[in-house]
């Protein structure tokens, strides 16, 4: 897929607010060849997607080992939106808490005191983490409406075919 494939992809205004939302789940290859499907906060900057991690992952040696990953970031409502990211990672190991991380919490229903304290204590318990910065190198959208999964679409297409024979 082309860099202006993503983009355009990434730019639909359901692919935005997707990119809004807290939670993505994380695909990967664990070490021991297994794979592996994670719930991750994340952000997105305009042209990554950034993940934070404790130094101590057990998903960190994996994605060193294979950087390829995919990410699922979606609704829970009918018809859902969904949108498909295959990309590679770069691990950045930072001191202290990226703000990444204090921005992609941001929309959990906190109060304002539960939010000082969720960030204190974040700050006691980490020295530091990592940074999974995600590039995309392919992206999809399905939201059901100008977009199906392929294989539904498949489908569709020979439905229109048989109704027109």
């Amino acid at each position: 897929m082309h860099q202006n494939e993503i983009t355009e992809v990434l730019n639909r205004p359901y692919s935005r607010e997707l990119l809004a939302r807290d939670l993505t789940r994380l695909a990967y290859v664990a070490k021991d060849g297994t794979p592996r499907s994670v719930p991750i906060a994340f952000t997105w900057n305009g042209t990554e997607i950034v993940l934070c991690t404790s130094k101590n992952a057990p998903k960190l040696p994996a994605l060193r080992a294979n950087p390829v990953v995919a990410l699922t970031i979606d609704t829970e409502v009918h018809p859902p939106k969904i949108l498909l990211i295959r990309g590679r990672v770069e691990l950045d190991v930072v001191d202290g808490i990226p703000e990444e991380y204090l921005q992609m919490n941001g929309s959990y229903g906190m109060t304002a005191e539960q939010r000082v304290a969720w960030e204190a204590e974040v700050r006691e318990l980490y020295d530091g983490m990592v940074r999974i910065v995600v590039t995309p190198t392919w992206a999809k959208l399905i939201d059901f409406e100008t977009t199906l999964p392929s294989a539904v679409e498949e489908l569709a297409q020979r439905r229109a075919a048989r109704q027109s024979a």
